[in-house]
């Protein structure tokens, strides 16, 4: 799939925030500072459509950014970084929660787990939720550059091991970096596919 066009429609709060239109989206989410707005700058090759943190929790709303004005992206807030008040934590994971569970443009979500660390239980918890709604996820480990391949195969089998055996499906695994565009085609085949 070739990216022609890629642009930031708009940010909500809420389900009534959202776009009212008929394009299929497809949500990215992880814990804070995993990589996602990278991510996202990476798959439209625009190094400025979504603004990159080094502060993690910086994402506390629904971003859209329309791809080929046929499709897309959606950067979720992050899950898990505690310095964000309680109350408005609370909110982030509502707001989270009423997107992947009742938004019917939602086609699949791409998790981002960081390849340089251990299996985490708040992903593992995540995925778990997802799996539990029935939502079409895919697993996303992001920073591969950072450290040697082998090390990030064993963080991929580690994860794989760590998931709950009750998950209804065995998720598709991709591993990605901004730095060297690692993952980039194979993503957007599988949105290709499924769209």
């Amino acid at each position: 799939m070739q990216i022609r066009s890629a642009e930031f429609i708009t940010s909500g709060r809420g389900l009534a925030d959202c776009p009212e239109w008929e394009l299929p989206e497809f949500a990215l989410i992880g814990r804070s500072n995993v990589g996602k707005s990278s991510l996202i700058n990476l798959l439209a090759n625009k190094k400025l459509l979504a603004k990159v943190s080094s502060v993690p929790g910086k994402t506390r709303q629904l971003n859209f950014f329309r791809m080929n004005g046929a499709w897309s992206l959606v950067d979720l807030p992050g899950y898990g970084y505690s310095k964000t008040a309680k109350t408005e934590k609370f909110d982030f994971n509502e707001l989270v929660g009423d997107y992947l569970e009742q938004r019917e443009n939602l086609h699949h979500v791409f998790v981002l787990i960081d390849s340089r660390l251990p299996p985490q239980q708040i992903d593992l918890d995540f995925i778990a939720w997802l799996g539990g709604v029935g939502a079409s996820f895919t697993l996303i480990f992001t920073k591969e550059d950072k450290q040697s391949a082998a090390k990030t195969q064993a963080t991929v089998t580690a994860f794989q091991a760590s998931i709950p055996p009750g998950l209804r499906c065995s998720p598709t695994v991709v591993t990605t970096s901004s730095l060297t565009s690692t993952g980039r085609n194979e993503i957007l085949r599988r949105i290709e596919e499924m769209l």
